[in-house]
């Protein structure tokens, strides 16, 4: 069994963007900027905001965090958008999701001018996803792409499995595993909640990609022998024996499932580091946009 690690993975990512931002402030040019809109006071939103941010200043990007009380307006929210359409400083700008029931998500990201879109959220984006066309890909779906493709993970003819058809990772990735090149060109099936007889399914599957929210969902007896699993679930289990009184648990029964996959995400650990690591990646994409044009 080899372990996904997107601990590793993301740290050379993050060494590789602070490389390229290094040689821009060599010569003379404006650093990639980040910024961040976040809507009420989520615990585990402010936690991924504040590690959003830490990693800007890491690889020497300039960031912005805007904090917005939980009772902000959609009318509001709007403005502050425009403001950041507008400032040519700002290369990418992100809103945590989730948003407070008084605000209509899809408007929000449909406002978002999708050459700032850093998240790859704005259908416009999507769309150019779903066509083969040069984008900003979503960073979760970005970041399982870049961990197959720096382990080698053979896709091509093989039959993946998405478990969960989320706008942010199921239902990209299923476009992306069935798209031409590497990693891709492999058969697809996208379950979900109403799909009948999944057992069957996922003990067919080469590669499993499980994004859930159910913790231990995926059992051993569910994969076959050296499957490949990537398990995008994290979701806190109480836990009294732990100082915080949870643990962090996958979407997979990781330690009887290890035991039979070829290569495994751990959770946390795998994917969660990654998703982080693409926004970057994204922000740097955007700047580099910026400059071309």
């Amino acid at each position: 069994m080899n372990l996904l690690d997107g601990k590793k993975v993301s740290d050379d990512i993050k060494n590789e963007i602070a490389a390229e931002v290094l040689k821009m402030k060599e010569n003379g040019e404006k650093v990639p900027h980040l910024a961040a809109i976040i809507v009420g006071n989520d615990g585990a939103s402010l936690t991924y905001v504040g590690s959003k941010v830490k990693s800007c200043e890491r690889v020497g990007f300039e960031s912005t965090l805007i904090k917005m009380p939980s009772t902000t307006s959609e009318t509001e929210l709007l403005k502050k958008i425009k403001e950041l359409n507008e400032d040519d400083t700002i290369d990418g700008f992100i809103v945590q999701l989730p948003l407070p029931k008084q605000i209509d998500t899809q408007k929000i990201i449909l406002a978002i001018d999708p050459s700032k879109d850093v998240d790859g959220f704005h259908p416009e984006n999507f769309g150019k996803m779903a066509l083969d066309m040069t984008t900003f890909i979503p960073a979760t779906p970005f970041g399982i792409l870049e961990l197959l493709e720096r382990y080698n993970v053979e896709t091509k003819g093989k039959h993946t499995v998405v478990i969960g058809r989320s706008h942010i990772v199921g239902r990209p990735m299923s476009i992306l595993m069935g798209r031409k090149g590497f990693p891709g060109n492999s058969t697809v099936t996208l379950t979900h909640s109403h799909t009948k007889n999944i057992n069957q399914i996922t003990s067919q599957a080469d590669i499993i990609i499980t994004a859930l929210g159910v913790p231990n969902y995926l059992k051993a007896e569910m994969i076959k022998d050296d499957a490949v699993i990537i398990d995008v679930g994290i979701t806190r289990v109480a836990d009294e024996t732990t100082e915080k009184g949870y643990k962090i648990t996958g979407d997979v029964d990781f330690e009887n499932v290890s035991k039979k996959a070829s290569y495994i995400t751990p959770v946390p650990g795998g994917v969660g580091p990654m998703t982080i690591a693409m926004l970057l990646k994204n922000t740097l994409l955007a700047r580099e946009q910026k400059r071309s044009k």
